[in-house]
């Protein structure tokens, strides 16, 4: 894993895949499906890493604005100076957020906060703004875990993730929304499910190569 922060502009783009699990429960359901979908995109001679967000420790993003000098997070120095290199360099991108309270969970919210930094601001109001990672092809798949069976109880976690990546220039190309499942690694038994993000993993790399 990298560990020396620099502006996008200066770093080199791999074609390969990571993704991040927002679970706070450590290889429960969000976890499980993260490493179904990695597998996939390693079938297809792509190569993937995945982590648990829990594994690092960061904060939310605390709004001091020296990003926008830097073009990378300068004013905390945390468990996200470890992933920010792996971001800038991977072309594709994996999200997996169970469900709370109808969105995302702190974990993943933290970390998509934590991506203002690539973000360009100009000096009208209000101000303009432009993504340091559009324009390069990059490509994402978002999926969303839910206890209950409705679409009205996953609530935002979809969204949530979509949003800010499209608006950071990824291009989603995949998405799973995965229901009724909540006791830690039962996704393991619902095959449909595995089998699903196994092709949303194999997809994600065959979109990028």
């Amino acid at each position: 894993m990298g560990s020396a922060l620099t502006d996008v502009s200066n770093v080199a783009l791999e074609n390969r895949v990571i993704g991040f699990s927002g679970s706070p429960r450590k290889n429960g359901n969000s976890d499980l499906v993260l490493k179904k979908i990695v597998s996939g995109v390693k079938d297809e001679a792509l190569p993937a890493d995945g982590w648990n967000l829990t594994d690092f420790a960061f904060s939310g993003c605390i709004g001091c604005e020296k990003c926008r000098k830097s073009k990378i997070c300068t004013g905390m120095m945390d468990g996200m100076s470890l992933l920010y290199p792996e971001l800038q360099a991977a072309k594709g991108l994996v999200l997996v957020s169970p469900t709370h309270n109808y969105n995302i969970t702190a974990w993943m919210k933290a970390f998509i906060d934590r991506l203002y930094c690539f973000y360009n601001f100009e000096n009208d109001r209000p101000r303009s703004w432009s993504s340091q990672l559009s324009n390069q092809d990059r490509k994402a798949v978002v999926v969303a875990i839910c206890e209950q069976e409705s679409v009205e109880d996953m609530g935002f976690t979809l969204d949530a993730m979509k949003r800010p990546l499209e608006a950071l220039g990824y291009e989603i190309v995949g998405e799973l929304a995965v229901f009724g499942v909540f006791d830690k690694a039962k996704v393991r038994e619902q095959e449909p499910v595995m089998r699903d993000a196994y092709a949303l993993g194999r997809k994600l790399a065959a979109s990028l190569t």
